[in-house]
């Protein structure tokens, strides 16, 4: 706010914040940047974007009253889930650090970060089992007939009667549709999917053997992530330019089959046909609040790592509405394209759509496979969509591991350790590769499910809504107001700042408190999970949010202070570290000259005019005398006195 007009247009134009001024390479060289902006928006997209926009907001849309639930999913959109994709930008852009690093604006809450670690962990081992199961069935679809299509194999019951044909007696289309009316009609894709694919046990306790196909199709998923990340965001931002693209490329070559297809004019009429009397029920509210806070990936700590490789001047707040707008809009239009197929397979069968809709795995691993095998030249298809579904999930997938690789790597930040990144990302690829391998045994959907019910569900809620208040109120709001308006020029829009204080927290804590009164104990089809398993699950969440009060508690007993509230707020305080990481950009209250001995000193000063740090950086001959710091995150920071 101190700096003047003319003055903040000249450090802005050298900085690259004015779009099509000439740009100063402006380049971060111990972490790096990205090569350019398009890579941390595509990146962020792909982040973003993922199987969740295909195989769950399509049938919530249905499920919730078709075109009705639009409503309350873009009112969450823009009062919950921009806001929040802002502000986690905006937090690691400004501080160049990873989702550990980033705590030193309150060191007690180095716990929030941690808990970021332990959620992209979780996620990051299930996600890759999912994207390998969709390596199979791509490689699968290299053939002439795609072996879910009959009822013929020896993995086939009786009960199996396909919608094509069958080599079985009485399986004709009249009795299809019988069984389907019924109750005891079995797909071939189903029977595929259960007694090849997984050859599913019996419980969740019963491991068998490891499904050796698909450990391999995970080998090779993780192989591809660790190439493409192998020189962090340098390789994977040119990797993006196909995979964060190609996706819509395949979605817009299925929708233009699909809706050609007889039928499929009344899929689409299923899935956006408006039940209006559906948005006076709270559960579409809620389902809609969930839907945009888990798709947009808020709190998994990857916009932040993914920000924090932006130059400091980026305008991340016009790429926080770009990306959140393009996510939502991809659920939609997938939306289009699962349900024109579904509609010709409902219309092929005589039946309702309701019939042949489903969600999660059995939309993408039976439901719409078995529809591609009406169509002409169907592995074709197959292969399209499953390598769109391969594609989606990698874009995920990188950025789960670079969050962790960057949070290790930040945090021990020694030049070795930033010289050698590349073994750390290896080590930590080959340990999730490990921790993936029960999830391919014959129990490892039961495995797989029940980490993505629970190690992902109500703790993000929990570790978003502790963010909010510790950037909002314990460091407060006006000193991050001014930190944005240091970075981007302007102070953050009015909305966004009622938001960030007020709207988005009560949004956050009402999917908290819809969360819990709508709990169900997880099931799959009519399996149900035994109470130890749902114990292990609630271990599972509860071990991401019990990060957060054990490294308060810790941080508090090994902070400066005699008394329990000297000690409190010597905790909270932010590192004197704390700031923008490159020298250049640290000025006003993170000049050197007002940080005042370092360590012990508090930053929260007063802005400098502009003027004046002018006319400190003339009298830099000067301070000659002055002891240089390094940091852990690279960046130096000079102090006049001299430390112990």
């Amino acid at each position: 706010r101190c700096l003047s007009n003319g003055a903040f247009a000249l450090l802005a134009e050298e900085n690259g914040a004015v779009p099509g001024e000439p740009v100063k390479k402006d380049e971060n060289t111990r972490r790096g940047n990205w090569g350019n902006q398009i890579e941390f928006v595509l990146t962020s997209v792909g982040y973003a974007v993922g199987l969740g926009n295909v195989w769950r907001f399509p049938y919530l849309c249905y499920r919730n009253g078709g075109g009705a639930f639009m409503f309350p999913y873009f009112i969450m959109l823009v009062f919950c889930g921009i806001p929040l994709f802002f502000l986690e930008l905006s937090f690691g852009q400004f501080a160049s650090l990873g989702c550990l690093g980033v705590w030193k604006v309150s060191p007690m809450f180095k716990g929030v970060g941690y808990g970021m670690m332990v959620v992209s962990t979780y996620i990051g081992i299930y996600y890759n089992v999912v994207i390998c199961i969709a390596f199979y069935y791509f490689f699968m679809s290299m053939t002439n007939l795609l072996p879910w299509t009959y009822c013929n194999n020896p993995w086939n019951t009786p009960d199996c009667s396909g919608v094509v044909g069958t080599s079985r007696p009485n399986g004709s289309l009249a009795n299809v549709t019988g069984m389907v009316n019924g109750t005891k009609r079995t797909s071939p894709s189903e029977e595929y999917w259960r007694n090849y694919v997984l050859n599913i046990s019996d419980d969740i306790g019963n491991f068998g053997e490891v499904r050796l196909p698909i450990l391999g199709c995970l080998a090779v998923s993780w192989v591809v992530v660790f190439l493409c990340l192998i020189r962090g965001v340098k390789s994977s931002g040119k990797v993006v330019y196909f995979t964060a693209t190609f996706p819509y490329v395949v979605l817009t070559i299925l929708f233009v089959r699909g809706i050609t297809l007889e039928g499929a004019i009344d899929g689409i009429k299923y899935y956006l046909t408006p039940q209006w009397k559906m948005i006076l029920d709270a559960k579409v509210w809620g389902d809609a609040a969930s839907q945009i806070f888990y798709s947009l990936g808020c709190a998994w700590g990857g916009l932040i790592t993914m920000a924090s490789y932006n130059k400091f001047h980026n305008n991340c707040y016009r790429d926080s509405i770009i990306i959140s707008i393009t996510n939502c809009a991809t659920s939609v239009y997938a939306g289009f394209v699962i349900f024109s197929i579904l509609g010709f397979m409902a219309h092929h069968l005589g039946v309702d759509v309701s019939a042949v809709a489903d969600h999660g795995p059995g939309l993408a691993f039976v439901a719409y496979p078995e529809a591609l095998t009406l169509l002409p030249i169907s592995p074709l298809w197959s292969l399209l969509f499953f390598f769109m579904l391969i594609l989606l999930g990698l874009g995920t997938q990188f950025c789960l591991l670079e969050t962790l690789v960057t949070a290790i790597v930040d945090e021990i930040g020694t030049d070795w350790i930033i010289k050698h990144k590349t073994l750390v990302t290896l080590g930590v690829a080959i340990v999730g590769f490990l921790l993936g391998v029960p999830l391919t045994t014959r129990a490892g959907i039961y495995w797989l499910l029940l980490m993505d019910n629970y190690a992902a569900s109500f703790s993000l809620v929990i570790i978003s809504c502790i963010m909010c208040i510790c950037i909002m109120y314990v460091y407060g709001h006006r000193n991050y107001f001014k930190d944005v308006e240091m970075m981007l020029g302007f102070p953050p829009p009015f909305f966004f700042r009622m938001c960030w204080r007020f709207i988005s927290p009560v949004i956050i804590t009402f999917i908290l408190i819809f969360t819990v009164i709508q709990y169900k104990p997880i099931t799959y089809n009519k399996y149900i999970y035994p109470g130890w398993s749902l114990v292990i699950g609630f271990c599972m969440a509860l071990s991401s949010v019990i990060c957060i009060p054990l490294y308060g508690l810790y941080k508090i007993a090994t902070s400066e202070g005699s008394t329990f509230s000297e000690r409190l707020k010597s905790a909270v305080k932010p590192h004197w570290s704390w700031g923008p990481a490159l020298q250049e950009h640290r000025v006003g209250r993170y000049a050197p000259s007002s940080l005042l001995g370092a360590p012990g000193s508090d930053i929260g000063v007063e802005a400098c005019p502009f003027k004046e740090e002018l006319k400190e950086e003339e009298k830099e001959k000067r301070d000659e005398i002055s002891l240089t710091i390094q940091g852990s995150n690279g960046s130096t920071h000079t102090s006049p006195l001299p430390m112990a």
